[in-house]
């Protein structure tokens, strides 16, 4: 389940990164009743760029670590008193 909300979340970023002129216009038509009045100054494009690529470097070093992990520590979390769960 982690691994899913990861994967998602680093598409979610990707698409941020791609097209962030698309993403700051859906946030203003939520987030503003006139919203063809507002006209986003330059910047917010760039940090919207910057926020995405951060999601999926983020998504991408926990996708690491899921996919690294002991199944060892799988066991641990499941048991904490350390007594050996049937699968």
């Amino acid at each position: 389940m982690k691994a899913l909300l990861l994967l998602v979340a680093g598409i979610g970023g990707l698409v941020q990164t791609l097209v962030p002129q698309a993403i700051v216009r859906a946030w203003t038509k939520a987030m503003y009743r006139n919203a063809g009045e507002a006209e986003p100054r330059q910047w917010v494009y760039v940090a919207t760029r910057a926020e995405g690529a951060v999601i999926v470097l983020a998504a991408l070093v926990g996708l690491y670590r899921v996919a690294t992990a002991d199944d060892d520590e799988a066991v641990d979390e499941a048991a904490p008193n350390g007594d050996a769960v049937a699968a």
